[in-house]
C-alpha cells in the first residue's frame, strides 16, 4: 500500500491529557510528577525516532509549568547561540540533541553549568551515547533520567486519533480509523493533520459525520493540495 505523506496542519496544543502513552507510560508518568516538582531534579533525556511523542511531551511539560505560573526557556538546533536562561526560569527545554552544532552544544553545556534552580529536560532521535556532541554535553545528557520513546503501534495511533476527535465532540468510527492507518504516513502529526483537514472539510461541506467517502472527496477535491 502506497504511502502518503501529508502537510502539518494546525492541531490541538499538546498536552499530557492528549498524549496515549502505550509503551512510553514510564517517561510519561515521570514528566507529570515533574510538572508538580518543587525545585529542580536529576536531567531528563528523551530519546527516539520521529512521531515517538518526544516534542509533544517537552511541549507539555512546558505547557504545564506555565500554566502552574513558573517560567520556561525553550532551546533547539535552531535557537540562535549563545543561549540566555530568563532570570526566575525553573524549567529549560532543549530539543533535537542530535542535530546540534559546536556553537549550541557549547550553549547547551552552558546551560548544565549555569543552570542553578532551572531543571532541565531534553530530547533527541539518539540515546546520550551516540549522539555526535563534545563528551562533557554527552555525560550530562546521560547522567541523569533517561528514556527510550518506541513509536505507537496501531492501537496507540487509534487511541490518539479517537481521542483528538472526541475532544471536538467527534466519534470516528472504525472503518475510518483503518483507512487513515492502512493509506498514509504513520507518523501521529500526519494522521493528525490529516484529521483536521476533514474535520475543516467536514464542517464547509455541512456533513455531520467523518466518513471514508467523505475522506476521499476532500483528497479529490481540487482545492485540497497534498503530497502523493
Amino acid at each position: 500500500m502506497r504511502q502518503i505523506p501529508l502537510p502539518i496542519a494546525p492541531q490541538a496544543l499538546p498536552g499530557f491529557d492528549n498524549f496515549v502513552p502505550g509503551a512510553n507510560a514510564p517517561a510519561l508518568e515521570h514528566l507529570r510528577a515533574l510538572a508538580e516538582a518543587a525545585g529542580p531534579g536529576a536531567p531528563v533525556y528523551l530519546w527516539g525516532p520521529s512521531g515517538s511523542g518526544k516534542t509533544h511531551l517537552l511541549r507539555a511539560l512546558a505547557d504545564e509549568r506555565l500554566r502552574q505560573g513558573g517560567d520556561v526557556a525553550c532551546f533547539d538546533a535552531t535557537t540562535p547561540a549563545p543561549w540566555t536562561l530568563p532570570a526566575g526560569a525553573t524549567l529549560a527545554l532543549i530539543d533535537d540533541c542530535h542535530a546540534l552544532d559546536a556553537a549550541r552544544q557549547h550553549a547547551a553545556f552552558a546551560l548544565f553549568v549555569g543552570a542553578g534552580v532551572a531543571q532541565i529536560v531534553a530530547a533527541g532521535r539518539l540515546p546520550p551515547v551516540d549522539l555526535p556532541v563534545r563528551e562533557d554535553l554527552r555525560t550530562r545528557l546521560g547522567w541523569g533520567h533517561v528514556f527510550a520513546l518506541q513509536p505507537p503501534g496501531d492501537t496507540e495511533l487509534a487511541g490518539v486519533l479517537r481521542l483528538h476527535a472526541s475532544t471536538r465532540g467527534l466519534r470516528l468510527g472504525d472503518e475510518v480509523v483503518a483507512y487513515l492507518l492502512t493509506r498514509f504516513e504513520r507518523d501521529p502529526k500526519h494522521l493528525l493533520a490529516l484529521f483536521e483537514r476533514l474535520d475543516a472539510f467536514a464542517l464547509a461541506e455541512h456533513r455531520p459525520q467523518l466518513t471514508v467517502p467523505l475522506l476521499k472527496r476532500m483528497l479529490a477535491d481540487p482545492g485540497e493540495a497534498r503530497c502523493g
